[in-house]
């Protein structure tokens, strides 16, 4: 394995719905259905856990955004008015629309409703829509492809479509394939005169999003004008799949960070670019696209990849020192393009990434009520303060790494409510034999049709995973079900243990994915167990973090909260560790981490779960010593040096003190990537 551990070896009452189906034999040869096909939103209901965190989610500034952010609030220009008419409305839909489906919630539904409907009932004949622009405001003429000049920006749009593509698949809502198609017209015959960067750099770097959409509503309609829709937003955007690819744009990457095509190493473009090839592979069945993903995520996570599964973006993609920070719309965002890749390829080492990223680097990043969020978080963040940090955007501001509401910049209030909800969304997919595969593993209950009979069924997944290493599935069903129920089976665990019924069956692995084919009964239980070993895992600047499953433990330090408030961001809060946590972990613990770290349940995972120290469920003891000269300097704790064995060979005191770590997505301030000191 190389440094990082994330890097690839060649790893309304919802009724019961069929699983979601695009494609027919009428397909263009060129395109390739998904492997794995995305489930209708609503399919997947949050249970235990995963349903506390979306339930504080819509208490918080999911359910209330338009409520509390004036941005948003004051005249909405996605309801006809002057005020926003870019990204924030749709970003923050774009997580709204999902949590009042997933909760089921009327009051959040009509409340999204509101924009949906505005939207769908003001798109122009010519298939523009979105917020009035200025020439049809003051003049009164409708936007058309002849004069597509008068129209603004395409990236907006994008989110929108998004948006509008998943209340599409809880509702089916008779009004969206039209509305589709009548866009995507209006596209092709705007693009030569109106091309995707005619506006802003974002829409050119953001092109995928288009492509995605274009194609998704390709696999309902098999209309070829689509193929040839997404060829040309392609040409005209951001050449991603050539990039990653290529290794001279991320060695470029690493080792510039001026203003010289910034764009092209800005994290969050990155994080939605990842996809780009899987998407290009999709239209073209050209396995070159394959190959540029797979060398693309490798080597970002090679030379920017942190401990806790997202790769740095402060705002530029900045090495992989752990005192580099990362942006919470990076990590949003890279969820959902590992959800589309392994949808569309089926390579389950993404889902590794996914499930690494979501319980690490998502939960820490917001706090506890949802209310206030941190632009950029820190792996071995030693406090959280107004100061000058390591970023690569602008000091000046000193506000990145503080959490607020609108402290930093508020792209990520209004987007980083797409995070966890569409994580539930892709706990399962469906499989070509009208089978179903848990993906991603959280306490969940699936209803779907699933067979040759499409038979109705529900599957409940109890577990408190990734705390625990049990997941329970049991089948309620009316009648018998014929189908295949697979399993995931995480790069990480070597010896899965899977029971039917209390009976243990012989776990056959294929890709990793064991696969259960049979005729199903009511109560049929099917138990899964990933024996979790604590290791640890070598990363920038030879550190060492340590691990166990899918989670990574981080040093436990109390905290100490400090309010303050900023004349244009508002109030924030400062936190600040209360003891020491300059510690280097003993060579023993590298050497036999089994042997030396020692786990144990600190308390019981409940409903009522929250991701903080108070709650952590698990902690792991280590032996350590403390390195008198790691200090801070321009607010971060610079990594000390070692040779390389990978041992400090600076001064270190000889009382060994026994340390606690706790899951990293419970900290806010914490050592995660340990320097190595003599025993």
């Amino acid at each position: 394995m190389l440094a990082s551990s994330l890097t690839f070896l060649f790893c309304t009452s919802f009724k019961p719905v069929e699983l979601y189906q695009t494609e027919s034999s009428a397909i263009a040869p060129s395109y390739v259905a998904p492997v794995y096909k995305a489930l209708p939103l609503g399919a997947i209901n949050p249970k235990g856990w995963l349903h506390h965190q979306l339930q504080i989610m819509r208490k918080g500034t999911t359910g209330h955004l338009d409520e509390i952010y004036p941005k948003v609030k004051n005249d909405n220009g996605w309801l006809g008015g002057k005020g926003d008419a870019w990204e924030e409305t749709p970003y923050w839909l774009d997580g709204a629309v999902p949590l009042a489906y997933l909760l089921e919630d009327k009051v959040l539904q009509t409340k999204v409703l509101r924009y949906i409907n505005w939207t769908l009932d003001n798109q122009r004949p010519s298939g523009y829509f979105g917020p009035i622009t200025k020439e049809e405001r003051e003049k009164g003429v409708k936007v058309t492809a002849e004069n597509c000049g008068q129209g603004e920006d395409w990236w907006p749009k994008m989110v929108m479509l998004k948006v509008m593509h998943q209340y599409y698949t809880a509702t089916q809502d008779s009004r969206v394939i039209p509305f589709f198609t009548k866009y995507f017209n209006y596209q092709l015959k705007s693009l030569k005169q109106c091309p995707i960067g005619k506006w802003t750099d974002w829409a050119e770097s953001r092109g995928t999003e288009n492509v995605m959409l274009v194609q998704w509503l390709y696999g309902i309609t098999q209309d070829p004008s689509l193929l040839e829709l997404a060829g040309l937003i392609e040409s005209q955007s951001f050449a991603w799949s050539t990039w990653l690819g290529n290794r001279d744009w991320v060695i470029g990457a690493a080792t510039q960070q001026n203003d010289e095509q910034w764009m092209r190493r800005h994290g969050v473009n990155v994080a939605m670019a990842i996809k780009a090839p899987a998407i290009n592979y999709q239209r073209t069945q050209d396995k070159k696209y394959l190959t540029a993903l797979n060398t693309g995520f490798n080597d970002l996570m090679t030379l920017h990849g942190l401990p806790m599964g997202i790769f740095s973006s402060d705002e530029d993609l900045h090495g992989n020192d752990p005192t580099q920070g990362t942006e919470l719309c990076t990590i949003v965002e890279t969820m959902f393009s590992l959800e589309e890749i392994i949808g569309i390829t089926g390579d389950l080492r993404y889902a590794d990434a996914l499930e690494r990223m979501t319980f690490n680097a998502l939960p820490t990043q917001t706090t506890d009520d949802y209310y206030a969020k941190q632009y950029f978080q820190i792996a071995n963040q030693v406090q959280v303060k107004r100061g000058v940090f390591n970023f690569s955007l602008p000091f000046e501001r000193e506000m990145n790494n503080v959490y607020g509401m609108r402290s930093g910049y508020t792209c990520c209030l209004a987007n980083m409510h797409q995070g966890w909800t569409k994580f539930t969304q892709h706990l399962w997919y469906g499989t070509a034999d009208q089978g179903v595969i848990a993906m991603a593993y959280s306490p969940n209950q699936l209803k779907t049709k699933v067979g040759k009979n499409n038979t109705a069924v529900t599957i409940n997944e109890v577990t408190n995973y990734p705390f625990e290493d049990v997941i329970n599935f049991e089948i309620s069903t009316k009648n018998t079900a014929a189908f295949s129920l697979q399993l995931r089976v995480p790069a990480w665990c070597q010896a899965p243990v899977v029971k039917i019924n209390g009976q243990t069956v012989e776990a056959q692995q294929n890709a990793g994915v064991i696969t259960l084919n049979r005729t199903w009964k009511n109560k049929d239980k099917v138990l899964l167990q990933l024996p979790m070993e604590v290791t640890t895992s070598n990363w920038g600047r030879n550190s060492r973090s340590i691990e166990r499953g899918p989670l990574v433990y981080a040093l436990k330090l109390e905290e100490k909260w400090e309010k303050g408030t900023d004349e244009k961001e508002g109030n924030y809060w400062n936190v600040f560790p209360k003891s020491a946590w300059n510690y280097g972990l003993l060579q023993n613990t590298v050497k036999e981490p089994a042997k030396n770290l020692q786990v144990k349940n600190s308390k019981p995972v409940s409903d009522s779960f929250v991701w903080n120290l108070a709650n952590a469920p698990l902690e792991i003891t280590a032996m350590a010593k403390k390195i008198p000269d790691w200090q801070i300097v321009n607010d971060v704790a610079p990594q000390p040096v070692t040779d390389r064995t990978g041992i400090y060979r600076g001064k270190v005191e000889s009382n060994v003190e026994k340390i606690t770590l706790v899951p990293y997505g419970c900290t806010k301030v914490r050592i995660v990537a340990f320097p190595v000191v003599p025993n």
